[in-house]
């Protein structure tokens, strides 16, 4: 690892005009794609790719180039580039305020991508709610048109590239490459059976790449300074540097881009530590599907190989930081409501075993849990996990599993203690609400 931060996607976040085109262009913008285009092969630059160890930064941490490499240039159809900017994953913001700030590196980088697979459109799906952003990224889009970074004839070279902005309907499994196909064809938004997996059939049943905008974002870069440049951050295995959402009970919260390996102690300190006067409790080290960590693991190094070691998943390096005043059982509810009203009601042990899961943790919350719920937790969790078609249900049950793994004995004194008597709600509420001082709970949760 070298320098604690280095700002790289970030580095413009602070430019005044920094999502216009003349001001990505003064600052060197589309210089890589023109480079790739002009002075490259298709499988010069996926090789570039892959020499750089760039893995994708939405979660799963597969290597970029190997994905590229993977499209059959032999079938006659058209190939495509998806890139999923459809971020939902609680805890997560760093793929919005970069379409915010900077769009224009995402275009360069769908740019380089598309020529690297032979790819002549590329979609961008967007979540809808993001309304600023989408207007942002299009506004981006239009520029990069009437200046002849996109349409007909790239940079004299006879490429032609058409993009398009999608804008999604706020549904979180979409997020899920699969379904983000189905979403973008026009039907509901379910995962699909794989294979055939989505380099062989993925959209309108065309091989089809499938990228996390950070990844995608990331390829300027590594085509103007090398691969070994890349090489140099990050450890041996997770190679580069990315952006770590750091959220909660901080005393700054925000985007922080480092190297993959550096430790969330050092995060935490960039973010001024917990809120003066109390300790940490309990983290998330990839967002609220990943297993949680405690300050035992407060050194472990946030790349892909640290973190599971540790018995977790790097994910999409959302840091949800608690303190002592939190009632885990409380968090553990909230996340899996909203797992359960995301599941896209596919696959029965998902749908009915999130319903389940939300109906013993209410109990549990208000102080009516039953001898043996704890366990009737873990029951459940082992009958959903691993058996639906994509990973929703066990990012439900990684939360539920690893909250009951560290504090069991609060989830078990639900049987006959509300969360809201141990851990008064008011109490970790980041902001004063002058028209409720205290919350009092009958039963339902607030």
């Amino acid at each position: 690892m070298t320098d604690t931060l280095t700002p790289i996607l970030t580095k413009d976040w602070d430019t005044p005009d920094s999502w216009k085109l003349d001001t990505y262009v003064r600052g060197g913008g589309y210089d890589a794609a023109r480079k790739a285009l002009t002075t490259m092969k298709s499988p010069e630059v996926i090789d570039l790719v892959k020499a750089s160890g760039l893995r994708g930064r939405g979660g799963a941490g597969f290597p970029t180039g190997m994905k590229w490499s993977f499209i059959p240039q032999d079938n006659p159809k058209p190939k495509y580039l998806v890139v999923n900017c459809d971020e939902s994953e609680p805890g997560t913001c760093k793929d919005m305020p970069m379409l915010i700030a900077t769009p224009h590196t995402l275009l360069e980088g769908i740019i380089i991508a598309c020529y690297a697979v032979n790819a002549h459109h590329a979609f961008i799906f967007c979540r809808g709610e993001v309304l600023h952003a989408i207007r942002r990224l299009s506004q981006a889009v239009r520029e990069a048109y009437d200046k002849g970074y996109l349409g007909k004839d790239l940079f004299g070279t006879g490429y032609d590239l058409d993009i398009v902005v999608h804008s999604g309907a706020g549904a979180y499994i979409c997020g899920e490459e699969t379904a983000l196909l189905s979403a973008l064809e026009g039907h509901r938004g379910q995962p699909r059976l794989r294979p055939p997996f989505p380099a062989v059939e993925g959209l309108y049943a065309c091989p089809t790449v499938v990228n996390n905008a950070e990844s995608i974002a990331s390829v300027p870069a590594i085509v103007r300074n090398g691969a070994e440049w890349y090489q140099s951050m990050g450890t041996e295995k997770s190679k580069g540097a990315t952006i770590y959402s750091l959220s909660g009970h901080v005393k700054r919260p925000g985007q922080f881009e480092a190297p993959l390996g550096i430790t969330f102690r050092q995060i935490l300190e960039l973010g001024g530590g917990v809120r003066d006067g109390h300790q940490l409790k309990f983290f998330t080290p990839g967002g609220s599907s990943t297993p949680m960590f405690t300050p035992e693991q407060l050194d472990v190094p946030l790349d892909y190989e640290g973190v599971s070691a540790a018995g977790s998943i790097l994910g999409t390096k959302a840091l949800q930081v608690f303190d002592e005043t939190t009632s885990v059982v409380r968090t553990t509810l909230r996340w899996t409501e909203f797992y359960k009203h995301e599941s896209c009601g596919k696959c029965t042990p998902c749908r009915e075993g999130s319903w389940w899961l939300v109906q013993t943790l209410r109990n549990l919350e208000a102080g009516k849990g039953q001898e043996g719920d704890v366990d009737k937790l873990l029951d459940v969790c082992d009958n959903v996990s691993m058996k639906s078609f994509c990973t929703l249900a066990d990012g439900f049950v990684a939360c539920i599993t690893s909250a009951i793994k560290h504090f069991r004995s609060e989830f078990e004194a639900g049987y006959h203690t509300p969360a809201w008597e141990l851990f008064p709600y008011e109490k970790s509420a980041l902001f004063a609400d002058p028209d409720r001082e205290s919350i009092t709970m009958t039963g339902a949760t607030a």
